[in-house]
């Protein structure tokens, strides 16, 4: 009997034992759920910038989520291309709110938390296995917790979770976590064929959604190595299949890479091998060092490190020294304590994409890059602090997460908007090019012309053969009516690129609006040449002609217009204004119809529509027409001219003096309006 309560008791205690450490767990997650909202409460209202405007506003692939496949076959622009789980994330966000930032911070945030809380169980569960537990199985969950929280809130990791586009890193980053933590799940378990397939199924999904996640595979097989089965071939034995599985998830990457120079990256893109991996030593101690001391944060580093530094090795040749001791010593550590090495082979390796030998042309630094690897850095500093001082390090967490908290609300404040964020990045990267230049379109969005254009000209003058810069300068000089110098930068647009067609276009309009419309005419012409479906210029070319009295050739291109668009309204309306001008009463009448019909309240096809009808005698029907036109626009003189003359025709006097008083008040030197209103007053025995 005794023997038999003793058995019965054991199990109480061991459930007791897991229901306490499930409750530690539990706090530990609510913790970090805390930390981040913490941290990351002010960035909410962070508004759309850089890139978000080609990933959200104007990406037409996530307007609907059916048919999938235009969701998954992204346009190729410089976030989406290739990410077809990003695109789709971008999608749901937007079929919930639209373009409201607010639910891309909250989507944002939930995958940086859901990262904090996988890290959470993959340091506890390292800690807890064989290699580790003698030592640091009792402080395992702190441990974990530390760690987790310290890394969820370090400030480095802003740009990753507060920039909506770099979404792709820390969901990139959630997978990769996944597929480690399912991997370490499945070696543990009585039933680990549903881990591994998490770990199969996250490792895809990292595939498709950022390029660095082509190290994952690698790192799991490491890690097998390293704390499950002690080598390579005992690894290969047990868990052959689940590392082949893994790898295989190479070929979905390999077909998404298809077209990466289009991109920016890869060889051929105007940067050696060479030059990028000087480039890179000076980046990734840079790296360190922010891991270690986040300041001063940058939003966009531009390419001033290749513009200046790549060239010259003895400008990166202690970056190169640093980083060839730290390689060295991982190797070494790697013979003799491969627990150790592995947290320095986990930086590397997830580095080794973008900061090696493969060129990324406009992004050779970006500290959403670390988002991973700081991993690597913050777990082996907890741990080492806490083999260092014991339960006394405990104090010194809190202070450290309190002070990373601060700071990352500090730097959640910068990006508050377009203007504050850009002003932080050329205070602190002043040679960047790029930042002044989207300064310059914060101070334009803004209405600050005269503080928009020093900031353009500093762009080119960084960086003369940037076209955008030059193009945003000509607009901002068109803008303040310094036409003739907007002219001479597009004509040294067209001079430093002759096939350019914004910039062919954009001349065409200052020219129009100049008053030189033989000149327009050419660079309309130049830039259909170049797109013959670039109906804007081909809308404008029509209206030049036409106002230099090239009626037909008019009529033709506007013909040309509605053949590519359809429901082009202002084109419809002005072939029935040219229509009109060469006698084709009835065919004119039709284009305002069909304006009318694409349009109700297209005020000038009304009006039109009414003098047709007033000319063929229909004057009800024109009266109302004109009514329409002045409910559309109610400050329209021409309208309230002419209804004035319906309704004189229709006997009705008083009416009609008040329509041309209202002309006249629109436009005093109406004077068509001015001897109808001395007729009308004289016709109805009014004193004027």
């Amino acid at each position: 009997m005794g023997e038999d309560t003793k058995v019965a008791t054991r199990p109480i205690r061991v459930k007791a034992t897991r229901l306490s450490q499930g409750r530690i767990v539990l706090a530990g997650a609510a913790i970090i759920i805390l930390a981040v909202l913490a941290a990351y409460h002010n960035s909410f209202t962070v508004p759309f910038i850089l890139d978000d405007a080609t990933s959200i506003r104007h990406n037409l692939s996530i307007r609907h989520l059916w048919p999938i496949w235009p969701v998954l076959s992204p346009p190729p622009t410089a976030f989406v291309a290739g990410r077809p789980v990003l695109n789709l994330s971008l999608a749901l966000n937007y079929a919930l709110g639209g373009t409201d930032a607010w639910g891309y911070h909250a989507f944002n945030l939930i995958v940086h938390i859901l990262a904090a809380l996988v890290l959470f169980g993959i340091v506890r569960r390292t800690l807890l296995s064989a290699t580790l537990r003698n030592r640091f199985g009792d402080s395992a969950t702190l441990l974990g917790l530390a760690a987790a929280v310290l890394w969820t809130v370090h400030p480095l990791q802003t740009e990753a979770v507060t920039y909506i586009s770099e979404r792709c890193e820390s969901l990139m980053g959630l997978f990769y976590l996944l597929t480690l933590y399912g991997f370490i799940r499945g070696t543990a378990s009585d039933k680990p064929t549903r881990w591994f397939a998490l770990s199969f199924a996250a490792c895809l999904l990292g595939m498709a959604t950022k390029e660095v996640m082509v190290t994952a595979p690698i790192v799991v097989l490491l890690y097998d190595r390293t704390f499950v089965s002690g080598s390579f071939r005992e690894a290969w034995r047990r868990h052959g299949r689940v590392h082949a599985s893994l790898f295989s998830t190479w070929v979905l990457l390999a077909y998404l890479l298809v077209g990466l120079q289009n991109r920016g990256a890869g060889y051929g893109v105007g940067i050696t091998w060479y030059s990028y991996a000087l480039v890179e030593c000076r980046v990734v101690t840079h790296y360190l060092r922010l891991s270690l001391w986040p300041s001063p944060l940058v939003f966009d580093y531009g390419e001033f490190f290749v513009l200046r530094k790549a060239t010259n090795f003895m400008n990166v040749a202690p970056c190169a020294l640093i980083l060839g001791t730290l390689i060295v010593v991982v190797l070494i550590e790697w013979k003799r304590r491969p627990a150790v090495a592995f947290m320095g082979i986990w930086f590397f390796l997830i580095l080794a994409p973008t900061s090696s030998v493969i060129p990324i042309l406009g992004q050779p630094m970006a500290e959403h890059r670390i988002y991973l690897p700081l991993a690597a850095i913050v777990v082996p500093a907890v741990i080492g602090i806490h083999a260092w001082l014991g339960r006394r390090s405990l104090p010194l967490f809190l202070a450290a997460a309190a002070g990373l908290i601060f700071l990352t609300l500090h730097r959640n404040s910068d990006y508050r908007d377009g203007l504050s964020i850009w002003q932080d990045t050329v205070a602190k990267c002043p040679d960047n090019p790029r930042a002044h230049g989207n300064l310059g379109a914060a101070f334009r969005d803004m209405g600050r012309l005269d503080e928009a254009l020093p900031e353009y000209e500093q762009a080119i003058q960084l960086s003369p053969v940037w076209l955008g810069a030059r193009k945003e300068l000509g607009n901002v000089l068109q803008q303040m009516g310094r036409s003739p110098e907007a002219i001479a930068e597009y004509k040294q647009i067209i001079q430093m690129k002759p096939n350019d067609v914004e910039g062919h276009y954009n001349l065409g309009v200052l020219y129009e609006q100049t008053q030189k419309p033989a000149d327009a005419i050419v660079e309309y012409e130049s830039a259909l040449r170049l797109k013959p479906d670039l109906t804007e210029a081909r809308y404008n070319l029509a209206r030049t002609l036409q106002s230099v009295g090239r009626i037909n050739d008019a009529i033709d291109q506007y013909e040309a217009v509605l053949q590519v668009d359809p429901n082009h309204v202002d084109a419809h309306v002005s072939l029935g204004n040219a229509l009109l001008q060469v006698g084709k009463v009835r065919e004119a009448a039709v284009q305002y119809q069909q304006a009318l019909r694409l349009d109700p309240s297209q005020p000038e096809a009304h009006s039109n529509l009414g003098a047709i009808l007033q000319r063929i005698g229909k004057l009800p029907e024109a009266a109302a027409e004109y009514e329409q036109a002045l409910h559309s626009r109610p400050n329209y003189p021409e309208a309230e001219f002419n209804l004035g003359l319906v309704r004189e025709k229709m006997g009705n006097a008083p009416a009609a003096i008040e329509h041309y008083k209202e002309a006249l008040r629109l436009r005093p030197d109406f004077a068509a309006a001015s001897n109808a209103l001395v007729r009308a007053q004289m016709g109805s025995g009014a004193s004027k």
